[in-house]
């Protein structure tokens, strides 16, 4: 299995701090945020890894991450996304250094207070398909949400005014070497944008999704809101910690 971690896009919602760097690199309580994702992927076993970025700051990972040697690693892998077509469209770039592989995307805002190490077990046992991770919030509103029958997902809808769980889909998937297919699948969304939650309903529909709940805390770090809390969790109780 292989690594992907999206931290490409704008960061807009981080206006001013991101005229001058990538919200990837903004601290989140002692670390950049990038660190943070690229933890959980080690702490998974995974060690082949690509960092998709983008923007003027594209340089300052590589001159941050080098080759991952802080992370106990002997390599890490860059590319680079044009402007803000999507996640999915981010994801598309890993294509040729996914091989056919299988591939864990962790979004690069994405910060957990424990590990996928179980989610990641249960994917490869599955033997194929897509596994996604969901977390019980307050707001799934603000994000995909998926509607659960049984133990099934039947559906994963973006941003819900009346959500059917309380689940969101939170930013780390699963997905066999078909990704790239369905990827090509993809109509723009109305923000002209290929987006994830269409892969992962592709997914559904062949009936090829899996899903985990993930253990632990969990936040986005991509408003100043979140990115607060994201350094308040992290500085009282840690992430990616191997045991809770």
């Amino acid at each position: 299995m292989k690594g992907v971690i999206l931290a490409g896009g704008l960061g807009t919602r981080l206006s001013p701090c991101t005229r001058v760097t990538n919200k990837h690199l903004l601290p989140v309580y002692d670390k950049p945020m990038i660190y943070y994702p690229l933890q959980c992927l080690v702490n998974a076993g995974i060690e082949d890894i690509l960092v998709v970025t983008g923007g003027n700051s594209a340089g300052d990972f590589l001159r941050l991450l080098g080759n991952g040697k802080e992370f106990g690693l002997k390599h890490v892998n860059y590319t680079y996304q044009e402007g803000e077509g999507g996640i999915a469209e981010a994801l598309s770039l890993a294509e040729h250094f996914a091989a056919g592989d299988s591939i864990c995307v962790v979004l690069g805002d994405n910060i957990i207070q424990g590990n996928i190490l179980e989610a990641r077990k249960a994917f490869d046992a599955q033997g194929g398909g897509a596994r996604i991770l969901l977390k019980a919030v307050e707001d799934p509103e603000r994000f995909g949400v998926p509607v659960i029958d049984g133990d099934r997902i039947v559906e994963v809808v973006e941003k819900p005014a009346n959500p059917p769980s309380n689940f969101a889909v939170i930013g780390i998937y699963f997905y066999d070497g078909t990704v790239f297919d369905f990827i090509r699948q993809c109509e723009p969304s109305d923000r002209g944008e290929l987006e994830i939650t269409d892969v992962n309903n592709h997914y559904i529909r062949a009936g090829r999704m899996e899903w985990s709940e993930l253990d632990g805390w969990w936040t986005d770090a991509g408003t100043f809101e979140s990115l607060h809390r994201a350094s308040v969790l992290v500085k009282e109780g840690g992430a990616n910690r191997m045991s809770l």
